[in-house]
């Protein structure tokens, strides 16, 4: 059983409700049945387009509902009553041009149909008020780093609203993942998101699995977890030299930062790349570790599974040390609490995910409900209640140390990895296939379909940047607008995660 969670649906055995029995059907499983949509998406064909929503039922069943509409009929909008749902349906209406009546927010997300001149013509929302001033920031940015435009409307230094404009650089990555053989897309999907690339492949590999019926051995699963948590371990101590950096914790910022180099050179040693790209591929995996200590294997420069139980320790440690200082600082803790809070209810009801989610009392973790690896090696979810940029620090903290424990006991159970790259053969015709990851910053989805000779016809990719944004854009107001940075470090998402 892998460690992605999976579901894998004939199209030709898959109901096609009429958009009544979609809608009455969608809204009793998030209604009555405690469902929460993983998500939404439209396949053209021709005026028509099928709509296709996935549904978690319970925290275990994965169930999909499909339905087709008339380009210019559209239906009436699900958001109002389900705010989870806003960016699917903008994102269904901007992609295919779906009516859909009644939505509150029609904002595009990534201006596929108008391009630029429908993005710079865009309206921002406005609040009137002699008092009221706006701040606008990018969307070119100082330094290295993504485009995205921010509006904050502000009364004095108090921030009511910020509307957050992305779309700067859409790359039309959907599209590019249909030109070519679906067996051999990893090196394009690793650099969906750059940071991201273990989860993101892992989850395409997962998929085309489950088209091509194999079945991954028990030690790739494993090596395939190991470097998904090496990217986790990585990532959170970026993002908490980031939150130490923006309050002037240089301690922190300047340690952190270097324990995350013995992440990445870890990654490194394994795979070849220090952002793992090249460790997972289709039915095999590209990383190599010895069993050692191997006095052959130690000169021919081989990585053992003595040197990665070394680096663990010595991240362990270290990270100890910096986690102590950085979480008794009254600067920090001043700096950090009560700010950009997100309350548990408003964190359920706009569907965040991942660390966000959990940062807000919401236990959401595909590995605590995953197979493969982490059924046999079990990860406890790590929540913290109050949803401010604390809580989002601390779940970084907390992550560290499980996932180091976790890498450590998989490194004892499993002490050798071999790369393997098996052939893959004919993908089954006319198939669905879902398969999820928690990447470090919550779930990251892909949705496959295959058409009658097995190519695709569909590919979906959800970054779980793509749900998150609008949990920061709440979490700054009636906060100051010199908060701003903090908050966006607190969440760290991805630009080009979500401009597709």
């Amino acid at each position: 059983m892998s460690a992605a969670r999976l579901l894998l649906v004939p199209l030709d055995a898959a109901p096609e409700l009429t958009v009544t029995e979609w809608r009455i059907a969608l809204e009793r499983l998030l209604r009555d049945d405690d469902g929460r949509v993983v998500t939404l998406f439209g396949t053209p064909n021709d005026e028509r387009i099928t709509i296709t929503a996935v549904v978690e039922q319970g925290g275990s069943e994965l169930r999909a509902l499909r339905t087709v509409v008339e380009r210019d009929v559209g239906y009436h909008a699900l958001t109002p009553e389900f705010p989870a749902l806003h960016c699917f349906e903008r994102e269904l209406h901007e992609q295919h041009g779906v009516r859909i009546a009644g939505h509150p927010w029609l904002k595009p997300v990534r201006f596929e149909v108008t391009g630029s001149k429908g993005r710079d013509a865009y309206p921002f929302y406005e609040i009137e008020g002699k008092e009221v001033h706006e701040v606008a920031v990018g969307p070119i940015h100082a330094g290295v780093i993504e485009p995205g435009s921010f509006r904050f409307m502000c009364l004095g230094e108090r921030v009511h609203h910020l509307e957050i404009h992305l779309g700067y650089q859409h790359r039309g990555v959907e599209k590019l993942l249909l030109a070519r053989d679906p067996r051999s897309l990893a090196p394009l999907v690793e650099t969906i998101a750059g940071d991201t690339s273990i989860a993101h492949t892992w989850a395409y590999a997962a998929a085309i699995e489950a088209l091509a019926g194999m079945a991954v051995p028990h030690e790739i699963d494993a090596a395939r977890g190991a470097m998904l948590e090496l990217e986790r371990i990585a990532m959170h101590l970026a993002g908490l030299a980031g939150l130490a950096a923006d309050v002037g914790f240089l301690q922190g910022a300047s340690s952190y930062g270097r324990l995350r180099t013995t992440a990445i050179n870890t990654s490194m040693r394994l795979c070849g790349s220090r952002f793992g790209r090249g460790a997972i591929r289709p039915g095999g995996s590209g990383t190599t570790l010895g069993a050692g200590p191997d006095l052959a294997e130690a000169t021919n420069g081989a990585f053992t599974s003595t040197d990665l139980l070394r680096n663990l320790k010595l991240l362990s440690d270290d990270v100890a040390i910096i986690d102590d200082r950085f979480s008794s600082a009254r600067t920090v803790q001043h700096r950090l609490r009560g700010v950009g809070a997100v309350p548990s209810a408003l964190a359920r009801e706009i569907g965040l995910v991942g660390l966000a989610a959990r940062a807000s009392g919401v236990p959401c973790d595909l590995r605590t409900r995953a197979g493969g690896v982490y059924e046999h090696h079990p990860i406890e979810a790590c929540v913290e209640p109050d949803g401010d940029c604390w809580a989002r620090a601390r779940i970084r903290i907390a992550e560290i140390r499980r996932s180091l424990a976790w890498l450590s006991s998989v490194a004892d159970a499993h002490p050798r990895w071999e790369a393997a790259r098996p052939r893959i053969g004919a993908l089954a015709p006319r198939q669905l296939v879902v398969a999820m990851t928690e990447g470090w910053r919550g779930e990251v989805v892909h949705a496959l379909e295959t058409d009658g000779g097995g190519g695709l016809a569909r590919y979906k990719v959800q970054d779980p940047s793509f749900r998150n944004w609008l949990g920061l854009a709440l979490a700054v107001r009636e906060n100051e607008i010199t908060d701003f940075p903090i908050c966006n470090k607190s969440f760290d998402l991805s630009y080009c995660g979500s401009d597709l």
